[in-house]
């Protein structure tokens, strides 16, 4: 998994690459968590998740955010860190311009960028949301969300409230054209300490039916 370094808004990022092995690969972007609580690209869930779409045969990159590692900068309280993904989108892509889908994953903060991303990047077609701060951060921006996708929270999130996220699925489930999956994984935190096998299991069991050429969501 080389390592890259690219330009960003406010100098360069730091990330891991693994190009697609075919010029229209599909392209995965994957956000860590929190940059002031510990989240980096090295996070055991983003490399999870950076290595399943490696494996699919995706163009994958995962990355660390303005002020994190060797990337240049200062946290911005999620505003400079979604024009962040957003360039690195734009990197991607220009080495992948024939992309046929892409996709975004995110862990916690990572997930309301990813949201984020979402509205702003109409070429995004599945996103997988893993414990998204609906306790903490506005989603209303959500209106209406332009994809289909996956959220996943543990049943025993002491960070994010499994209420908050059920409220945000509600939500979203009453908009027409998009359909939102949702787990709870028994027992599990906010790290998913003791649980990456289950939190894993259903992360491919969602890519598999999305990727089938025969699902029914496009």
């Amino acid at each position: 998994m080389p390592e890259v370094i690219f330009p960003g808004p406010e100098g360069r990022l730091e990330g891991r690459f693994n190009p697609g092995p075919r010029p229209r690969a599909p392209v995965a972007l994957i956000l860590h968590s929190h940059p002031q609580a510990g989240g980096t690209m090295n996070n055991k869930i983003v490399q999870l998740l950076y290595k399943d779409f490696v494996r699919r045969g995706f163009a994958t990159l995962r990355f660390n955010f303005r002020g994190v590692g060797k990337s240049q900068g200062t946290f911005d309280n999620g505003i400079g860190e979604l024009s962040d993904a957003a360039s690195a989108l734009d990197w991607v892509q220009q080495i992948h311009p024939e992309a046929e889908v892409t996709w975004v994953a995110g862990v916690s903060f990572g997930a309301w960028i990813g949201m984020q991303l979402l509205m702003r990047r109409p070429e995004i077609r599945g996103f997988i949301s893993i414990a998204p701060p609906a306790n903490m951060y506005d989603f209303s921006f959500l209106a209406p969300c332009p994809a289909s996708g996956i959220i996943i929270q543990g049943e025993a999130d002491e960070v994010v409230t499994p209420g908050a996220v059920q409220k945000l699925v509600d939500k979203l489930r009453t908009q027409k054209h998009i359909t939102i999956a949702h787990d709870t994984i028994p027992g599990a935190n906010h790290f998913f300490a003791n649980e990456l096998d289950l939190l894993m299991k259903s992360v491919d069991g969602y890519l598999d039916y999305r990727l089938d050429p025969s699902c029914p969501i496009r």
